[in-house]
């Protein structure tokens, strides 16, 4: 079959494929392909990881002079989000200088830096996530409200979604930086269906070397990646969160030869073991994670029923992937919309999913309408 003849996804799939697994003969494709992957790459926001591996093997050299400049801006724009993240991390150290009683466990990107995990190469920060006790969430907030960052003014309906609902405090701000710290007591919301204790997390953390901070365990980073991915998205354009599974899972299993069995049997006590399954299901299959037989076997007695597994099967890989941008698929969307429903199915019971969504409806398309016809002037 020829390329011209290859079916748009194949297309997709294949050049994702052959970036993160040989960015050297990636940058060899021809034009047309190349910009084509650049563009697939910029969608789910793995560029910045494409260009530092690039950078690993010595392949920049080989690449059209646009491609290259494109991509060395995005190495600079990720460079200097690192020192941002740095920075917002040292200030909040200094802000509670004073009460190291205080658990800051750090989530996602951060710990990703401070840990010099591979993913963290060419990632972009967006804002600090931090764990720590939940009785301990009103005297972090205090601490930081009173040294220059401020908790973001939302509606009452929305304050009390964080408060009483949420797994997290409502964004808080650096009035000056404008960077973003969430602060969170869980993984997941109160009224999720998964209940893990988020005390068990912090427990289970470990001090980070010469720092305030503490990271998540290696199989606890691991797991919130899975339960933000299959259990709290939408899936639309995440593949970057299963990449971020999937580099976790070699890094660690390359270092710790009980690491899966870590993996898993953390999982269980949990009670994560779906996120799990999917997540090792659509690692493997969409982007090769070496994963031994005997963890795949134990992962299958958190399966859905069989009717529930094929439907995913068909979904998720329709809405983790990029579409061609010539060739724009409608199944693609059912199937994002399809997760995003279930994403607030699994998150809220049916009550306060309805009360929730009829708000949403009230201030979006009734009262914002009521705004926009009053007259002005």
């Amino acid at each position: 079959m020829s390329v011209a003849d290859e079916a748009p996804r194949a297309v997709v799939l294949r050049l994702l494929r052959l970036a993160l697994d040989d960015p050297g003969a990636a940058a060899q494709l021809p034009v047309r392909e190349l910009d084509l992957l650049l563009q697939l790459l910029r969608h789910v926001r793995l560029h910045g990881r494409f260009a530092s591996d690039l950078e690993k093997v010595g392949a920049f050299e080989s690449l059209p002079r646009v491609a290259q400049q494109q991509l060395e801006s995005i190495l600079f724009y990720a460079d200097a989000r690192k020192r941002v993240a740095l920075w917002e991390l040292d200030r909040i150290a200094w802000a509670t200088r004073d009460r190291l009683d205080l658990d800051l466990v750090l989530m996602k990107v951060c710990a990703y830096i401070l840990l010099d995990l591979p993913i963290a190469a060419g990632r972009i920060f967006a804002d600090v996530d931090l764990l720590a006790k939940e009785e301990q969430l009103p005297e972090i907030e205090n601490v930081l409200n009173r040294r220059g960052w401020q908790t973001r003014q939302l509606s009452p309906h929305d304050d009390d979604y964080y408060r009483l609902w949420s797994h997290e405090l409502p964004p808080i701000v650096h009035r000056e930086r404008d960077v973003e710290t969430d602060v969170h007591h869980n993984i997941v919301p109160r009224t999720a269906r998964l209940k893990p204790p988020g005390e068990k997390l912090v427990k289970n953390s470990k001090l980070i070397a010469d720092s305030r901070y503490r990271a998540l365990a290696e199989e606890d980073l691991v797991l919130n990646g899975m339960v933000h991915l299959m259990f709290d998205s939408d899936l639309a354009y995440k593949l970057r969160d299963l990449v971020d599974i999937d580099g976790m899972c070699r890094y660690f299993a390359e270092r710790d030869v009980d690491f899966w069995d870590k993996l898993t049997s953390r999982a269980d006590e949990l009670g994560l073991g779906r996120p799990l399954y999917y997540s090792l299901r659509y690692a493997s299959r969409l982007l090769g994670t070496p994963i031994p037989a005997e963890v795949t076997g134990r992962a299958e007695k958190w399966a859905p029923l069989f009717p529930v597994r094929r439907l995913m099967d068909r979904l998720v890989p329709l809405a983790l992937l990029p579409e061609h941008p010539s060739h724009p698929s409608r199944s693609a969307a059912v199937a994002r919309l399809l997760l995003y429903m279930r994403s607030h199915w699994l998150r809220m019971p049916p009550w306060l999913l309805a009360y929730h969504l009829a708000y949403k409806f009230y201030v979006v398309r009734l009262r914002g309408a009521a705004k926009t016809a009053e007259p002005s002037g």
